[in-house]
């Protein structure tokens, strides 16, 4: 990708490069930070509520899933665990992150059953239809094109589909101080959509039965599932 600088797709390929670096340099680091605890353990958990509810309204049990901003794959390697988990694939910007996801995979002896690929959730990829559920958490903000990146998302999703996508939830007073103010100045380039932005994405994209829920309490978070 050779960015543009005179317009939006040059802009959209520094974003997009601002936060390769800042991953890159998280991935040693990102399974020690203190936002496990606060942010992305509880994604985890709802993401696991999400599926396991939408697993359990169908008759087949096996699924194919892919996790978008992966980062180094602990969500993944907590799925291969539930019954009916068939192919699961990770997908990050960050060939760092990727790398130690690909790493701790091995270790874990999930090697063969867990894959990881570098590329941007804008163009995943992924032929279409490849999967039956696909999860995105704490990610979101960092993609500058977030229709597209929706879009894309429907494209790679069989019908029937599960779409789970986490991220800061900005419509009150304490996410608008956290994500619009704390994280938007520390991560610059960001954006968190907000409830209803998130809503019309996913209708754009053709998603329906679109339900919305805030989560969490300290870091109040944004959970949106929705079938393809």
């Amino acid at each position: 990708m050779t960015p543009d600088t005179g317009g939006a797709d040059g802009r959209a390929a520094g974003v997009l490069d601002g936060a390769r670096r800042q991953f890159d340099r998280w991935s040693q680091t990102y399974d020690r930070s203190w936002l496990n605890e606060l942010v992305f353990f509880p994604s985890i958990r709802f993401c696991f509520e999400q599926i396991l509810t939408w697993q359990a309204a169908r008759s087949e049990r096996r699924f194919d899933a892919l996790d978008v901003g992966c980062g180094t794959g602990t969500f993944l390697m907590e799925l291969s665990r539930i019954e009916g988990a068939g192919r699961l694939a990770g997908l990050d910007y960050s060939p760092e992150m990727v790398r130690r996801a690909q790493e701790k995979a091995a270790s874990s002896g999930l090697g063969e059953r867990v894959q990881f690929a570098t590329g941007d959730a804008e163009t995943p990829p992924f032929p279409d239809g490849s999967f039956d559920v696909l999860t995105c958490a704490n990610s979101f903000h960092h993609y500058p094109n977030q229709p597209a990146v929706v879009a894309a998302f429907r494209r790679v999703l069989r019908p029937g589909g599960l779409l789970v996508i986490i991220d800061g939830f900005r419509d009150n007073v304490v996410g608008w101080v956290i994500f619009d103010v704390a994280v938007a100045t520390a991560e610059r380039n960001v954006h968190h959509a907000s409830w209803s932005e998130m809503r019309r994405h996913c209708q754009a994209a053709g998603f329906s039965d679109i339900r919305q829920e805030k989560r969490n309490v300290l870091a109040p978070l944004l959970v949106t599932a929705a079938r393809s």
